[in-house]
């Protein structure tokens, strides 16, 4: 576990952060149409990708080396052991200079997610869950506290714009009728799942769910005492990019049947 967080941290040392609020002209692309990326995302991935082999020499599924060959993502299913990789979280706020962006990895194994990693470079803080055994901050055991007495009272972040419109206008109208206070989110999965774990926020929903982004959060969430479970109730595994169906994470599971039911009434 330890070797893992220094191997993110030395990348991020290396090649994102020397970047950050300091990007050179050429250096911010579009890899796909409203998607960008940088060359800290693709050299930080290069970086941990190979290190992370030498480690454990099985598959890596990164973030860029799928976008630029969309078949690497079937390991995820065909492979035994898989590293999953997303170099830079929170890129469109790397590029803006705002601070909430981090650098993430996971071990999937039969299709599992056994070990998760999030650096938070900016604050140096590291999270890491391993399966059964527990969620942790810079090394202190973390348990996620309940939830406020009260849906007025909880904190939580409603990202359905990829749903059909009339889906999203509803689950956004019933969110804010019945909860204290919803957001868009911080936009960067790296920074949200930890807010749950610590008992910032209460609940996330999210209906895109690339592996590298929610692997990590969701193992994070879980071993700390929360729900991350699709909105059929069915337990959360990291899956090839393809079909949106919903991801819902909250403090404990009294709270994630609660939003549930507001966010899905008619």
């Amino acid at each position: 576990m330890d070797k893992v967080a220094e191997i993110l941290a030395e990348a991020s040392a290396e090649v994102v952060e020397p970047r950050f609020r300091a990007l050179a002209a050429g250096e911010v692309m579009e890899k796909a149409p409203g998607e960008v990326v940088t060359v800290a995302d693709r050299e930080a991935e290069v970086i941990i990708a190979r290190r992370l082999r030498e480690l454990l020499p099985v598959p890596v599924v990164g973030e860029e080396a799928v976008a630029a060959d969309p078949a690497l993502a079937r390991a995820l299913h065909s492979e035994p052991a898989v590293w999953l990789v997303d170099p830079v979280d929170g890129t469109s706020n790397f590029i803006a200079g705002r601070p909430e962006f981090a650098v993430m990895a996971s071990l999937v194994r039969a299709g599992q997610t056994v070990a998760a990693w999030i650096w938070q470079p900016v604050t140096a803080t590291c999270y890491t869950a391993e399966l059964g055994s527990g969620a942790w901050r810079d090394g202190h055991r973390l348990t996620r506290p309940p939830a406020p007495a009260g849906p007025a009272k909880w904190r939580g972040v409603v990202k359905s714009r990829f749903l059909a419109p009339a889906d999203h206008e509803r689950m956004q109208r019933n969110s804010h009728a019945a909860f204290g206070e919803v957001t868009a989110g911080r936009h960067a999965a790296g920074i949200e799942y930890p807010d749950i774990a610590d008992g910032e926020l209460d609940f996330i929903l999210y209906w895109r769910t690339l592996p590298w982004d929610h692997a990590p959060g969701s193992l994070l969430v879980t071993e700390a005492g929360g729900v991350s479970a699709r909105l059929d109730g069915s337990t959360y595994r990291p899956e090839a990019p393809g079909g949106e169906d919903g991801l819902l994470v909250a403090a404990d599971r009294e709270t994630w049947e609660h939003v549930r039911a507001v966010l899905l009434a008619d």
